[in-house]
């Protein structure tokens, strides 16, 4: 394939957490001679490496990662913001001739990113008698009031995530409809770019060991430290980045609410939980190519992503 005239615009490599979604991409970042755009919401905070499992420079083997470290952990999450940045960023390498390789795991950021969404504005009065009856009635009977609501977005959001809740419970006041309803259909393509989208599947035991495996070296590699850090540098007031998986049960433990054990043990069971939300999630979209990553390394992923492009630029 002539990676410079042939390739599509876009490539994207989707799916749950822990399955080497990041190595593919740098791979194939450095045969298309392209460039990383982070599509992990969490990994657009500063100073939150460890928990989110954000390659270092030297694993990004010279390619270039952009979106990486843009907000503060004080800073509350947009997707709208970040459609907009992703946008600018994706314009920017086309315009340049590099093929923008998009990597994340958090589908609204993917879709918000390579798909004709419009994300609904906020009303205050709205927003502000959602939070108080988060405050009363917590965020499980919430999303119960979601999934009644919009089934997608439930499945999609963690019960414990009161502010997409939140938001999403708003939208759906706003609009009359839910959000998800923008979504595409059977049949549907609501594409800005061309664009080749790959999941990396694996089998549910698997996946679960390799999430297990990667807490503990998680806590190796010093998540509490960085947690305190970040801890001085607000982060229990960062409504969005306080509630990232990991970091959310190191801060309990700080606080006294339960062990360090215990917070390991409960990052593993959420990140699992997430992980199942998350494939479930890109499952729905026709568009994704799967490609097991089982028990091949990661060259015959990438020859087998390769082979697909192939036979994408030459049909």
């Amino acid at each position: 394939m002539n990676a410079s005239s042939s390739a599509p615009l876009v490539v994207a490599v989707v799916g749950a957490t822990a399955v080497g979604k990041s190595d593919l991409g740098v791979a194939l970042a450095r045969r298309l001679g392209g460039e990383v755009v982070n599509a992990d919401s969490m990994q657009l905070y500063r100073g939150m490496d460890i928990g989110t499992a954000k390659l270092t420079p030297a694993e990004r083997q010279g390619v270039p990662h952009h979106l990486l470290d843009v907000w503060e952990v004080t800073r509350t999450a947009s997707v709208a913001e970040y459609q907009r940045l992703a946008r600018d960023t994706i314009d920017r390498l086309l315009a340049a001739g590099r093929t923008p390789v998009l990597v994340g795991g958090s589908g609204l950021y993917v879709r918000g990113a390579l798909d004709a969404l419009d994300f609904p504005g906020t009303d205050p009065a709205i927003r502000s008698r959602l939070e108080a009856e988060l405050a009363a009635e917590g965020s499980g009977a919430l999303h119960a009031r979601l999934a009644a609501a919009d089934p997608r977005a439930a499945e999609a959001i963690l019960p414990s995530n009161g502010r997409r809740i939140v938001r999403a419970l708003e939208v759906v006041e706003l609009t009359g409809r839910p959000f998800t309803a923008q979504l595409p259909g059977p049949g549907e393509d609501p594409s800005v770019y061309p664009t080749v989208q790959f999941g990396i599947a694996l089998d549910r035991p698997v996946l679960d060991e390799r999430i297990a495996a990667r807490v503990d070296r998680m806590w190796e590699a010093g998540l509490v430290e960085e947690v305190r850090g970040l801890e001085r540098a607000g982060l229990r007031a960062g409504r969005t980045a306080s509630r990232a998986l990991g970091y959310q049960q190191v801060l309990a433990a700080l606080a006294g609410e339960c062990t360090a054990e215990e917070a390991r043990e409960e990052t593993v069971r959420a990140t699992r939980r997430f992980a199942r939300r998350q494939e479930s999630w890109f499952r729905r979209d026709p568009r994704v190519r799967w490609l097991s990553g089982a028990q091949e390394g990661p060259e015959a992923l990438l020859e087998r992503a390769w082979e697909a492009l192939e036979r994408t630029v030459t049909s």
